[in-house]
């Protein structure tokens, strides 16, 4: 029996490399007769596996069409090759595929062995992808990743150091977390997994603060696995946590934030926007809105793409590196 069903299973690999194969050759290959590549064929059938057969002497047998996608047999090296593209998927920024290279990643990270784990991580230590993300900063590792889409899906408790919510500037933040070092621990029930501007964000219940919060997971430093299960909260509606997360983005996730009055209408500034923004008009060419970015200087880049003046209110930090790139504008402008 367990012959037979390595058999079954080298058939079935066979089937999925060619899309066409004769009985003589499939016979050949696993060392067997036609006539038992016919009785394996219809295992494969009751499986519910679409084999398909045509007679005759240009006869053969292909894979066919299924309305479910059935498992794939994958040599070593095409699991690799697989999981290192899944893991670059996860920051390539195509639209609606970075969580789906996440949940496809989840479910192959189970299935993979000790070893293979080994090479995928060394793979992804050792890679290089240029034009991974245009977002500033540090970016969500895929291994971070990986654990929190899993503990999303087995609702188990998620344990992670986290920066204080500190106003200020960066002495302020690490005195702060110095003084109280315990404002950074969070135990939470973890939901869901967001891309948003090309950084990634989760959605969970916070068990301390009784209530639902946005974490940044690139600023996240997880703890080992809890293996605590919780029994899942009902969830607010998909179009509610992605409104939660906008309005949350500036309050929890920047280290700079600023209020900017922009000599434009909210129209031009919100189609100049990467990510939908809360904008406030103030007259056919005014509006107001709250940018933010863990970097002053990379804001005010920013703020220059948008091709119009603009006024900073209450933001000593970017004032400053506005007036840094004035400088060095300027003298680059002298030199000329």
């Amino acid at each position: 029996m367990l012959q037979t069903s390595a058999r079954l299973l080298r058939l079935l690999s066979l089937l999925q490399v060619r899309p066409d194969w004769t009985g003589p050759e499939l016979a050949q290959r696993l060392g067997v007769t036609t006539r038992t590549v016919r009785a394996d064929v219809d295992r494969l059938r009751d499986l519910g596996y679409p084999v398909d057969s045509r007679p005759g002497v240009t006869g053969g047998y292909r894979l066919g069409e299924s309305a479910t996608m059935p498992p794939m047999l994958l040599e070593d090296d095409e699991a690799v090759a697989l999981a290192v593209g899944l893991r670059a998927a996860t920051s390539a920024g195509l639209n609606g595929m970075d969580e789906a290279a996440v949940r496809a990643l989840v479910k192959l990270q189970r299935l993979l062995p000790h070893r293979l784990r080994a090479r995928v991580e060394a793979i992804g230590s050792a890679a290089i992808t240029p034009g991974r993300s245009n977002a500033p900063g540090p970016q969500a590792s895929a291994d971070a990743l990986v654990v929190i889409a899993s503990t999303c899906r087995d609702h188990e408790w998620l344990r992670f150091d986290y920066p204080a919510r500190t106003a200020g500037s960066d002495e302020a933040r690490r005195m702060a977390d110095a003084a109280d070092p315990t404002r950074s621990d969070r135990l939470v029930e973890p939901y869901r997994l967001l891309l948003l501007g090309q950084r990634w964000y989760l959605f969970a219940w916070d068990l301390r603060r009784e209530d639902w919060r946005t974490f940044r997971v690139d600023r996240m430093r997880l703890h080992s696995r809890t293996a605590r299960r919780f029994p899942p909260r009902e969830l607010p509606t998909d179009e509610e946590i992605t409104a939660r997360l906008r309005r949350g983005i500036g309050e929890s996730t920047w280290k700079y934030r600023a209020r900017v009055i922009v000599h434009a209408s909210e129209t031009y500034v919100r189609s100049r926007m990467p990510i939908p923004v809360d904008i406030t008009a103030l007259g056919d060419e005014r509006c107001s809105f709250r940018p933010g970015s863990d970097d002053a200087e990379s804001l005010a880049l920013y703020l220059g793409m948008l091709r119009v003046d603009f006024e900073v209110v209450d933001a000593p930090e970017l004032s400053a590196a506005l007036g840094r790139l004035a400088e060095r504008y300027a003298r680059a402008a002298g030199g000329a």
